[in-house]
């Protein structure tokens, strides 16, 4: 045999003269016996903490939870509700008026929905069992991402089974090293890991500072393949929203991508609930990619994309929460697009949201609260900058009859801890200005009594002297 023959291909595979040498490196390389049989010297050898306890982030949350015990507070997260909540709920076995839920326009159990769920599980059952691309397309799936498309005026559009891995999903399949993503300051908690784990630099921009963002952009823009740009039509920390017109205008000077987080402001935005661009009076189809949830005025679970065909096509065979997890089930997805049928025929539902916050947000102001930039939509945060007095307050007016959720650090910068009013349309008038006038009751007695974080670090630290 010649040398030649050697180095021919294999039946495709390795040649001879390179499995020859590859067989020789093996028979070289120590066994995964001799590796074992290697002394250890157990004196020698680091030992690793690999306790849970001793999680920084865990033992914060313990002298959390020890002072809250000293204060006699019950712990306020994860609080079970008795019954279904929307604007009102069940907690501990009292009733109480409800500000700590999605359900925007009080469509949550509606008898539509709640028939047109119980007939899907007849139909369909409780799962699609497996991922879309394995298991295949159902109707109800193209049913409701045309309807979501429609309220876009786009191509298309593509529903997740979370809302937070949508945002994930889409950025980690758009963007990589050479691509840049420039984000609200305020931005949700999904874009922010999106943007790190795709790999692409990311930078935030100074809340709603739209000269900061061009700033950044003639600065570097050409340093970079492709430029996406995120915000919230309405922000669920602030009640607030963008200068939608001037980000459309920005993003077409600078050639970039513009992604709107549209969850809260779905059903709350607009005389007919469409969201932000509906309420600023923009071209829908200017918006790069729509980015929203079906867990708030939807009622459902998951989240869904609107864009372009192009788009939509590209992500259902590259975005991981699409390709590698399992379908919408039929429940959801007809409980999502029976809401928003109904949104879209009942206007008077977001004409009565809209009225209820603009009276909480009023009666906040005279009432000399701080309510911070909220337009007085569905959200609403009353500020108090410290986390344990707001922490106090959520208590008080708990056992007041009224559910406001604390939003402390690291859910938003510190010194700016909150309660947060979510409004729905089906509040009444007695129950928004009985809400705030207790929430400023409860708020002085606090202030006069001087309690927060501060005099409580001194306390500690006294008592340890």
């Amino acid at each position: 045999m010649s040398t030649d023959d050697l180095d021919r291909p294999l039946g495709g595979r390795l040649t001879r003269s390179v499995k020859s040498a590859l067989l020789d490196t093996m028979r070289r390389a120590p066994t995964a016996e001799k590796l074992s049989r290697r002394p250890v010297d157990a004196q020698q050898r680091k030992r690793h903490d690999m306790s849970f306890e001793s999680l920084p982030a865990y033992q914060q949350l313990q002298a959390q939870r020890a002072i809250a015990d000293a204060l006699g507070i019950g712990f306020p997260f994860y609080r079970p509700h008795d019954v279904r909540a929307g604007a009102h709920s069940m907690i501990g076995g009292r009733s109480v008026v409800n500000f700590a839920s999605y359900d925007y326009l009080g469509l949550n159990g509606h008898p539509t929905i709640t028939k047109a769920v119980s007939a899907a599980v007849e139909t369909w059952g409780s799962s699609v069992s497996a991922s879309r691309i394995t298991a295949g397309e159902r109707s109800f799936h193209r049913e409701l991402e045309g309807a979501l498309a429609a309220l876009y005026d786009a191509e298309d559009a593509l529903a997740f089974v979370s809302g937070h891995a949508t945002a994930i999903s889409v950025i980690a399949a758009l963007l990589g090293p050479k691509d840049l993503i420039l984000h609200d300051s305020l931005i949700h908690n999904c874009v922010v890991v999106g943007a790190e784990l795709c790999g692409a630099a990311r930078r935030p921009f100074p809340h709603n500072d739209l000269a900061a963002l061009t700033e950044i952009l003639e600065a570097g823009r050409d340093r970079f393949e492709r430029v996406l740009i995120v915000t919230e039509g309405l922000f669920s920390m602030d009640g607030d929203g963008p200068d939608l017109a001037g980000l459309v205008d920005i993003k077409e000077r600078f050639d970039c991508w513009l992604m709107v987080d549209d969850a809260h402001a779905l059903g709350v935005l607009g005389k007919n609930g469409r969201g932000i661009f509906e309420m600023a009076a923009i071209d829908p189809k200017r918006i790069d990619i729509w980015l929203g949830t079906l867990s708030k005025t939807l009622v459902s679970c998951g989240g869904y994309v609107a864009g372009k065909r192009a788009l939509i096509d590209y992500l259902k065979l590259t975005a991981p929460g699409m390709v590698y997890s399992v379908g919408l089930p039929a429940p959801a997805a007809i409980a999502a697009s029976t809401a928003l049928a109904l949104m879209r025929r009942e206007p008077e539902r977001v004409a009565r949201l809209q009225a209820n916050g603009a009276l909480f947000l009023r009666k906040a102001r005279e009432a000399k609260l701080d309510v911070g930039t909220s337009w007085g939509f569905a959200v609403t945060p009353v500020i108090l900058g410290d986390s344990l007095r707001t922490v106090l307050l959520a208590e008080r007016l708990l056992q007041r009859g009224y559910n406001a959720f604390p939003i402390i650090p690291p859910g938003v910068p510190e010194q700016s801890a909150r309660l947060r009013f979510f409004i729905s349309s089906e509040h009444r008038k007695d129950e928004i200005e009985g809400a705030v006038a207790v929430t400023r009751e409860e708020l002085t007695k606090l202030q006069q009594g001087g309690l927060s974080l501060a005099t409580m670090a001194k306390l500690v630290k006294a008592r340890i002297a």
